[in-house]
């Protein structure tokens, strides 16, 4: 037996594989099946080329075996095998890759491109055991050796008996800790998860000896347990499969397995790419909203593969925040990996597969939009203010990409539209899309600014949300024609009665300046209303700052207080009219209780607080004296 130690360089490395590169201990048996799938794939490509080797797909297999009682956990298969030299070589200078060299040496290039190349992943073992033995048989030699390590203190190597070709790696699992639980690498179920999640599609047989049970043969009514070897993995994932080989409850089943949601998908999309870079997608758009959505615990991203194992649970560079909705997976053979193979090394093909991706899922949508209008409003319900924050954020910059997936409700529709609709049927003297903001349908429905607008026959989009008009204004302009609010100072309806209101505004200028000095900075103006018919007061906005935007504002955590510039505007052809214009001749004090209750009223009709109930309250029962 020899016994030899690793290199300095390769002892700093051991150190650093057992307790820095990798973030999840669980994936040393990742690492283990991927080295075993590589040493059957060598016999494969070996048997390419080599006429008196045959290769027997169901010949071959991986086997996990967990033994409690001795605290060992075996990771077998029926590869390529190692000889003594392969065996030091690989094994005893770490970062050396036998699979990176065999793939140099036979020039394969598709398929075989992630698994093994960097040669460390075999030293994840050392983060779950204290001891890892090697059996190895290669094909072609008549002696098997057997490795063995504790660690950085090095080697043994020695011959030994196998009679079959392939590898074996025995762990001895380490014992619990206060912090760990190593016990869980020698569980049947937990085995059983790790496969399934990191190996699941791993393209040969993984077996393993699970426990069953079944009546006992006496009639006693009880149960003796036995052992029954069973196949873990999928071994071909069903992205992989010809699109009409499957069918739609193939899709859902799979949504429903890999626990994407547990509703059922509204609508999925199946692509494969083979261009600039390589590429399988399944992507799931969800009918229904997860409950932790719009909270800061929810994660987006794909899971993504390379070869068929995976790399990261959720990869949030493959989706834009606006479609983070989107579940399922995206699997390559063209990613550049880190040594640990669970982060990526260069962005440049994540960002053309996520760029890729994100016009698919927009076709999809609009696909939708056009031919399942029902389907895509029931998406459009749970997920549409999330786009609309897609063309509010990062200053617009996806807004024209997004601009034609957003709907609103119309008010001669009564139902939801979208932009492009609105623009299709606008009258040819509109010259704006109009809009209306309120808390819902109802109460926008019953607001005084909206008369005008709606007796010019003009249609009116209804934003209910707290982010539609920040979107809105992002946006400003839809097919050339710009968004403007029914509470907006200057309706620019082009009618002849704004010479008349600008003749009303000069003729009771005394009125309306006494009436600002009564609300002082409340408001920045008093003035004549071309927009109301049957109500008397309500508040037009001067600024961009509209006032459902400063009530969005002030409701947040910070609270900034932020004021927008109101103009009070009055019906003159209202008979209240007739009353504050008699108390400005007869009554100042009267015309004051008049100003602040038509303040306030207007405060209300907006959704706003009243500033001082108890003087409001005060100032109704003056009047009912």
């Amino acid at each position: 037996m020899e016994k030899k130690e690793f290199q300095a360089e390769s002892k700093r490395l051991l150190e650093l594989m057992i307790n820095s590169i990798y973030t999840h201990r669980e994936v040393f048996l990742r690492e283990l099946i991927s080295n075993a799938s590589d040493a059957i794939d060598k016999i494969y490509y070996k048997a390419l080329t080599d006429d008196s080797l045959s290769f027997d797909r169901d010949s071959y297999y991986i086997k996990v075996i967990p033994d409690k009682e001795n605290r060992t956990l075996t990771i077998k298969d029926t590869g390529i095998g190692m000889t003594k030299d392969e065996l030091e070589s690989n094994l005893g200078t770490i970062a050396k890759s036998g699979s990176l060299a065999f793939k140099n040496e036979h020039e394969i290039k598709d398929g075989f491109d992630i698994i093994g190349q960097f040669g460390v992943g075999f030293y994840s073992a050392f983060m779950v055991a204290d001891v890892v033995t090697v059996i190895s048989k290669a094909l072609g030699s008549d002696t098997a050796y057997k490795w063995e390590s504790s660690g950085v203190e090095g080697y043994t190597i020695q011959p030994w008996e196998k009679d079959e070709v392939g590898t074996e790696i025995i762990l001895k699992i380490k014992e619990n800790t206060e912090d760990e639980d190593f016990d869980q690498y020698l569980e049947e179920f937990r085995l059983r998860s790790i496969i399934k999640k990191y190996s699941d599609f791993i393209r040969y047989p993984i077996k393993m000896d699970v426990t069953r049970s079944k009546p006992k043969d006496d009639d006693s009514g009880e149960y003796v347990d036995y052992k029954e070897e069973e196949t873990i993995n999928s071994m071909i994932p069903i992205w992989r499969k010809n699109k009409s080989e499957l069918k739609d409850e193939d899709y859902e089943n799979f949504y429903s397995e890999k626990r994407y949601g547990f509703d059922k998908p509204l609508k999925y999309i199946h692509t494969s790419v083979d261009g600039a870079i390589r590429y399988n997608a399944i992507l799931y758009i969800p009918e229904s909203i997860p409950f932790d959505y719009y909270t800061k615990e929810y994660e987006k991203g794909l899971e993504l593969y390379s070869n068929g194992v995976l790399i990261m649970n959720k990869c949030p560079e493959l989706l834009p925040d606006y479609f983070s909705f989107v579940k399922g997976l995206v699997d390559s053979e063209d990613l550049s990996l880190n040594i640990s193979r669970e982060m990526l090394q260069h962005d440049r093909q994540l960002k053309l597969i996520a760029k890729n991706i994100k016009k698919k899922i927009k076709n999809e949508l609009l696909n939708m939009l056009k031919n399942e209008r029902e389907e895509y409003e029931k998406f459009f319900k749970s997920f549409g203010m999330q786009l609309k924050y897609g063309i509010y954020s990062d200053f617009g910059a996806e807004k024209e990409f997004l601009q034609d997936l957003i709907m609103f409700y119309s008010s001669t529709e009564k139902k939801m539209v979208t932009l492009d609709e609105y623009v299709s049927r606008m009258k040819e003297d509109q010259k704006y899309i109009y809009y209306a903001t309120g808390e819902s349908i109802e109460r926008i429905e019953k607001l005084p600014q909206t008369e005008l607008v709606a007796d010019k026959g003009y249609e009116i989009l209804f934003f209910t949300e707290h982010v539609d008009e920040f979107a809105i204004k992002m946006l400003m302009s839809y097919k050339d024609k710009e968004f403007k609010s029914v509470s907006s100072s200057d309706l620019d309806l082009g009618d002849e009665t704004e010479k008349e209101t600008e003749a009303e505004q000069k003729e009771h200028k005394e009125l309306f300046d006494f009436m600002k000095n009564v609300l002082s900075d409340k408001v920045k103006e008093v003035r004549v209303s071309k927009r109301l018919k049957t109500h008397p007061v309500c508040f037009a906005a001067a600024g961009d700052l509209s006032i459902e935007m400063e009530k969005v504002l002030n409701a947040m955590p910070d609270k900034p207080n932020i004021k927008a510039d109101k103009i009070l505007e009055i019906n003159t052809n209202h008979p209240v009219f007739e009353s504050l214009k008699n108390a400005f001749e007869n009554d100042k004090d009267k015309l004051t209780l008049y100003t602040n209750l038509l303040y306030n009223q207007a405060l209300l009709i907006e959704g706003l607080s009243v500033e001082d109930p108890v003087e409001f309250s005060n100032d109704i029962c003056k009047i009912m004296v």
